[in-house]
């Protein structure tokens, strides 16, 4: 059997949190600490569902107006979590994860409504999803995911249904002779 390509799905974290319509609700208009990191956390296990098992994923924050941020990653549930690196935009650490999958031939996504990385990483491998279609098909993964969960109504299991047609058809015969 051959080894399936593994792909990269690239999500620009603020603004997948500012655009997408999945969020908008949690962060709310004063984008408090608060709200941020309860919509980042939703972020992050929409992420985790959404990658699953065909897809390396990265979420990148900016962190360039951070002077401690040293863009280090660490890894929640299987997607690695970072923050661009103090004077650096997430732009352009998406940029270039971008670029390098190009280079490696990895197919890759990536997760943005900012135009100008849209235009920058589109073409050689390298696909786009706005904000809001990722914040569609999160969402319809999770309605299939709770579709699958409904209970089903039980099936009447008689003994007519389970013989073939022959023998159902010889023992009506024989019931009605009797």
């Amino acid at each position: 059997m051959a080894k399936q390509r593994k792909k990269l799905l690239i999500v620009d974290g603020y603004n997948v949190l500012r655009s997408g319509s999945r969020y908008r609700d949690i962060t709310g208009p004063d984008y408090t600490d608060d709200s941020f990191n309860t919509a980042r956390e939703e972020l992050v296990n929409d992420v985790i569902g959404y990658a699953g098992r065909d897809w390396r994923a990265i979420i990148v924050f900016d962190g360039g107006r951070n002077e401690f941020s040293t863009g280090e990653a660490e890894s929640v549930g299987g997607v690695r979590i970072m923050f661009s690196p103090s004077g650096q935009s997430a732009d352009k650490v998406i940029e270039k994860l971008a670029h390098d999958a190009r280079e490696r031939q990895v197919e890759t996504l990536v997760v943005t409504s900012d135009a100008t990385v849209q235009d920058t990483v589109f073409g050689g491998g390298v696909d786009r999803m706005s904000a809001d279609g990722f914040s569609h098909e999160v969402s319809m993964l999770y309605e299939e995911a709770r579709l699958d969960e409904t209970p089903k109504v039980a099936e009447k299991n008689t003994v007519a249904a389970r013989i073939d047609a022959d023998t159902l058809a010889k023992l009506k015969a024989l019931r009605d002779e009797a």
